[in-house]
């Protein structure tokens, strides 16, 4: 762990106006740092590293979907948590993915300072680009920590995002599938 970002953790929390001295604050800039590091962990991984190989041959050409997987992200624009459900389906051409696959792909994006919008786009991207898939489609469905504990205080808001690739974005009806099989 950074000691460096630990200082900053220590510099931001007296800033507020507390004691970093105080018992229940002793070690709370190196937590801090750690889970931050943590949180932010996406930084040091490629979608090489993620995919480790896991590309098969295949003959299936029909829709695959893997469906709510959670995702826990920071915004970009107040380092505050958004977190929810990411949806994906692709048209396979001659190549699957490992299942687990997606959900580190859906990690590695998410755990980055981000916004909604660019990760549906870079997960749908990545998707795209490792199975070379006759289409692909995102749909992410969020709940922003920064329009619910600040700003407007809205508790019940939610933001859906999509990003639809080849065959799901040029075929209405391979998208209206896509919906149905996520019960949208």
């Amino acid at each position: 762990m950074s000691d460096e970002l630990k200082g900053h953790y220590e510099k931001i929390i007296s800033l507020l106006g507390e004691d970093v001295t105080r018992d229940g604050l002793l070690d709370t800039p190196k937590r801090a740092a750690k889970a931050m590091q943590f949180l932010t962990a996406g930084y040091n991984l490629s979608l090489d590293d993620v995919v480790n190989g896991a590309i098969f041959e295949s003959d299936t050409d029909e829709m695959v979907v893997v469906q709510d997987i959670e995702f826990y992200s920071l915004c970009e624009h107040h380092v505050l948590p958004f977190i929810g459900r990411c949806h994906i389906a692709y048209l396979p051409d001659n190549k699957v993915l490992g299942l687990s696959k997606f959900a580190r792909i859906v990690d590695m994006y998410a755990r980055r300072l981000q916004i909604q919008e660019g990760l549906t786009k870079q997960i749908a991207e990545a998707v795209q680009q490792v199975t070379n898939a006759k289409g692909v489609g995102v749909i992410m469905e969020g709940k922003h920590m920064c329009m619910m504990m600040r700003g407007v205080q809205k508790q019940n808001s939610s933001m859906v995002t999509s990003v639809m690739l080849g065959d799901l974005r040029d075929s209405q009806a391979t998208r209206d599938e896509f919906l149905r099989l996520i019960g949208k």
